[in-house]
């Protein structure tokens, strides 16, 4: 079964890109038609549109290793196998309830509603058309009725939604990422603004020791030059936290001004 394609562009890019990937589960290549046919056309960019992958459901066994972000599957074959069986084996027309109750709670479509929701993943099941509610929901399964000429839209919009709510929900998930790491590297810089004073009376305290020990006559050549080493890295320190406090005052009038602009555009709305 083909896969996803791999994320290569960078964060931004594939929150943006990345299509969803919609599996059809069915027997009969008229249920696929149908999904693809009527999926509900989205006026958004073609990189959302879904990818559809299209699987026999005979042949589909773990769900859960399976790369998708919405499942469509076809329940009316396990039905219909069903039905066919049970008029083999029991041509009267009265039935046994209980026994009727029990073959629907352990039946092969109920063994197929089971796989899609152990497989942790949203689910549209489709049944076929005898009596039961139009729908129903259980936990990330939703089942449908077959109604002629209105379930293969129903379950396009259905689908469509649910896709929406998962891409926004990673777009969520991924901006809080984004968010916690800006929040961490904030924290690191306002850490390092505060003990600039700290740090400058530090390097201060070091650099004199280091112009006392070049200026110390009849030192070995080794320590003057390791004198002489102490004293510029100290100048280098100085610099980089003199270009923190250059940022700081930038940082500052960038926000004053950036202020100023929306106050002017609320104005303007007013």
């Amino acid at each position: 079964m083909c896969s996803v394609q791999s994320q290569k562009e960078t964060q931004k890019e594939t929150m943006t890109s990345n299509r969803p990937t919609v599996l059809i589960l069915a027997s009969d290549p008229a249920f696929a038609r149908e999904i693809t046919a009527h999926w509900p056309q989205d006026p958004a960019p073609q990189s959302n549109s879904p990818e559809f992958i299209v699987l026999d459901q005979v042949s589909s066994r773990d769900l859960k290793a399976s790369n998708y972000d919405l499942a469509i599957a076809d329940a009316s074959y396990y039905e219909r196998r069903k039905h066919n069986k049970k008029n083999e084996n029991d041509p009267s027309k009265d039935k046994n309830k209980d026994r009727e109750k029990d073959n629907d709670r352990n039946g092969p479509s109920q063994l197929l509603n089971r796989s899609l929701a152990a497989a942790g993943k949203p689910a549209i099941l489709i049944h076929g058309g005898h009596p039961r509610d139009f729908y129903n929901i259980h936990r990330a399964v939703i089942e449908l009725r077959r109604e002629p000429g209105v379930w293969p839209a129903m379950a396009g919009l259905i689908g469509r939604e649910i896709l929406r709510r998962r891409q926004a929900e990673s777009h969520a998930r991924e901006a809080e990422k984004m968010c916690a790491a800006a929040q961490s590297e904030a924290t690191l810089g306002r850490y390092m603004l505060e003990m600039r004073t700290n740090v400058n009376n530090a390097l201060t305290t070091v650099l004199g020791n280091a112009e006392l020990l070049v200026l110390e006559p009849g030192l070995p050549a080794t320590v003057l030059a390791q004198a002489d080493t102490i004293r510029n890295m100290a100048l280098r320190l100085h610099e980089i936290f003199q270009r923190f406090s250059s940022l700081e005052k930038e940082l500052t009038v960038e926000a004053r001004e950036s202020g100023k602009k929306s106050l002017h555009a609320a104005a303007g709305r007013s």
